[in-house]
């Protein structure tokens, strides 16, 4: 399937709701069952630099902290008709801050896919989605609400050759807008399209050559230069998709090749070179499973000075599923952002930092239906010469859920 956008960071309150709805491998499924079913959230957090403000700087109101609170309902659908599954989910959120106020919002989160079959040997999706949030603060500094719209729809489509070969071609469209004039720049339109061979052996493992486009287009220009350059571009990769069974308890997935970038606000207009991410999972007989990641792809940067990004990171996790009912999550990530702005900039060869973060989390299944989840995490951002400087931040989150 296409591979989704990274189209944003997440926000603090992104992290509270992946607290209320994102759990660790170990804890016990909290999957819809078949039919419709409702959704309930309620989650607290404190954060003691809600506004990722730098080291020194003035504090927005006389303070950095903040608590805020999470409320969420919504309903859940998964049906199976015939050889066709529908898979959606409505949920609508109210965020309220004690001290920043003015960030208060209600959000929603709208998703729905269709996994069809035709005969024995087509199969695909058609995926939509409308999400809305709030931004994250990690690379502008501001106390005003930045309330962020994201859209995408998604086609899918598998034509199985030969029990072993398979013919795959795909599209999807990515929309992103700001509501903060400051964050307008930012507006961009994705579109991708891609197709892909893929084997798959009977032993399970599955090996594709993998061909994609990515054209992205941004309406509003910057104007933080008198070049006036756009940061429209077009992305061209050839891949390789590896889904490894390398034993019992080791699997290795990634998606990884040479990549060419044309985009005139980034460095010399165009960039190549290899690009992407591979991932391990070690679950060895018992309680404890292991994870680890890297690496190196571009991403979008909510920045008014600059659209993008080249990333090289790594990342690691631990799950312990301590009990039928309690699972624990340990991760850590550190990543290396490469701006390579435009030429203009002063000192534009040495535009980088680097963002380190830890968490830790334990759910709780208190009942079928109905878990407990309570979490901490830290982030921290290094000082780079594009004028966002050194932070620290960490956030404490409860909160619990039902789905009835």
């Amino acid at each position: 399937m296409p591979a989704p956008s990274a189209l944003h960071r997440l926000s603090p309150v992104a992290l509270c709701a992946g607290v209320l709805w994102c759990f660790p491998a170990g804890a016990a499924s909290t999957a819809p069952a078949e039919g419709i079913q409702l959704l309930a959230g309620i989650g607290w957090a404190h954060d003691d630099n809600l506004l990722r403000q730098a080291d020194g700087a003035p504090a927005f109101g006389g303070g950095r902290s903040d608590s805020y609170r999470t409320f969420e309902a919504g309903v859940a659908l998964d049906q199976h008709i015939s050889r066709q599954r529908i898979a959606a989910t409505a949920k609508v959120s109210k965020n309220a801050f004690d001290r920043f106020r003015q960030l208060d919002y209600t959000g929603h989160d709208l998703q729905a896919t269709w996994f069809w079959h035709v005969g024995t040997q087509f199969d695909g999706r058609v995926e939509a989605l409308d999400i809305r949030t709030l931004a994250p603060y990690t690379d502008f500094n501001s106390d005003q609400r930045n309330l962020r719209q994201q859209r995408r729809q998604a086609f899918d489509a598998g034509w199985q050759l030969h029990p072993s070969w398979k013919l795959r071609a795909g599209a999807e469209r990515d929309k992103a807008s700001y509501d903060l004039a400051i964050q307008r720049f930012n507006n961009r339109t994705e579109k991708a399209f891609e197709t892909e061979l893929l084997y798959q052996p009977r032993r399970g493992s599955a090996l594709g050559l993998v061909a994609r486009r990515v054209k992205g287009s941004y309406p509003y220009r910057r104007p933080a230069t008198a070049t006036m350059l756009t940061d429209d571009f077009t992305q061209d990769e050839l891949k390789l998709r590896v889904n490894w069974l390398a034993t019992g308890s080791t699997t290795v997935r990634g998606l990884a090749g040479y990549v060419r970038r044309e985009q005139p606000s980034y460095g010399e207009g165009v960039t190549s070179g290899v690009n992407g991410r591979i991932n391990a999972f070690y679950t060895p007989r018992g309680e404890v499973s292991y994870q680890a990641g890297v690496w190196r792809e571009f991403a979008p940067i909510e920045s008014p000075l600059v659209s993008y990004t080249l990333n090289k990171g790594v990342s690691i996790g631990v799950n312990w599923a301590a009990s039928a009912r309690l699972a624990l999550e340990a991760s850590a990530t550190y990543e290396r952002r490469n701006y390579t702005a435009r030429g203009d900039f002063t000192g534009a060869d040495a535009l980088r930092d680097a963002i380190r973060s830890a968490s830790m989390r334990a759910v709780w299944q208190a009942r079928p239906g109905v878990k407990v989840v309570a979490a901490v995490v830290h982030q921290a951002r290094t000082a780079s010469r594009l004028g966002t400087g050194k932070f620290d931040a960490n956030v404490v989150q409860v909160s619990a859920n039902v789905l009835f």
